[in-house]
C-alpha cells in the first residue's frame, strides 16, 4: 500500500493534489480553519504531511487553496451553461437553477464561505484568483440584463452585483440555515416538493422583479 502511494505521488502529482484538496475540503468544512488538522488530512490521503506542506506551504495555504477550488468549481459550472445562446429570461432562469442546485449539492461550499465570513475574509483577501473568478459571474449577469432590456423582457435597471446578491442570498440561506430553520418550523428544506417549490419561487420572483417597470415596482 505504501509503495502504491509513493507511485501515485511520483507519477501523478496532480491527482495527489486533488486528493489532498478533497480531504481538506471535508476537514475544514467540518472543523473550520482553527479546528482542522493537517495530521488528520494526511492520514486520509495518499500522501504525507510533509508533502502537503511542500505543495501548499502551510495549513493556511492549504485552506486558501480549498477556497479557491470551491469558487473555481461553481464558476466553471456556470461557464458550461452556454447562456449567451439563450433568450434573456431563459438564461437567467438557467443561471438561478444552477446556483440553487449547486448550493444544495455542495453544503461544504456553503460552510466554507460561512467560516471565511467568521474570519472577515482575512484569508480570501490574499487570493488574487478568487476576485478574478467572481468577475465572470457579474459579467454574465450584466450581459443577460442588457440582452433582456434589448428584447423588452426586462424593464428594470438593476445593478448586476445587487442581482447576484439577491440570487445568492436565497440559495445560500436554504443550506446555511437548514438546521435552525428546519428545527424552528419543522420543515425539511431538501424534501423534493419543497425543493422544487423554492427553486421555482426564486426564479419567478427575480423575473417578476426585473419585468416590472420602475414606477410600478415603486
Amino acid at each position: 500500500m505504501a509503495g502504491n502511494a509513493r507511485d501515485i505521488r511520483k507519477n501523478d502529482p496532480e491527482k495527489t493534489r486533488e486528493n489532498i484538496l478533497d480531504v481538506a475540503t471535508t476537514e475544514f468544512a467540518e472543523f473550520g480553519l482553527s479546528g482542522g488538522r493537517v495530521d488528520a488530512i494526511a492520514e486520509k490521503t495518499r500522501t504525507s504531511k510533509r508533502m502537503i506542506y511542500y505543495y501548499y506551504g502551510s495549513k493556511e495555504g492549504l485552506y486558501l487553496a480549498v477556497l479557491e477550488r470551491a469558487y473555481r468549481k461553481i464558476r466553471a459550472l456556470e461557464s458550461d451553461l452556454a447562456l449567451a445562446d439563450m433568450p434573456a429570461e431563459t438564461a437567467l432562469r438557467q443561471l438561478i437553477s444552477s446556483t440553487f442546485d449547486h448550493d444544495e449539492g455542495n453544503p461544504e461550499f456553503v460552510r466554507l464561505v460561512s467560516i471565511e465570513n467568521i474570519h472577515h475574509a482575512m484569508h480570501m483577501r490574499r487570493s488574487t484568483e478568487i476576485g478574478e473568478l467572481n468577475i465572470s459571474v457579474i459579467r454574465t449577469i450584466q450581459e443577460i440584463l442588457d440582452r433582456g432590456r434589448r428584447e423588452g423582457t426586462f424593464k428594470r435597471n438593476v445593478d448586476a452585483i445587487d442581482l447576484h446578491m439577491l440570487i445568492s442570498a436565497f440559495c445560500f440561506f436554504r443550506v446555511s440555515n437548514r438546521y435552525t430553520f428546519g428545527t424552528i418550523f419543522h420543515r425539511n428544506l431538501s424534501e423534493p416538493v419543497i425543493y422544487a417549490r423554492h427553486k421555482q419561487m426564486i426564479s419567478d420572483a427575480v423575473i417578476a422583479y426585473l419585468a416590472a417597470p420602475e414606477s410600478v415596482a415603486a
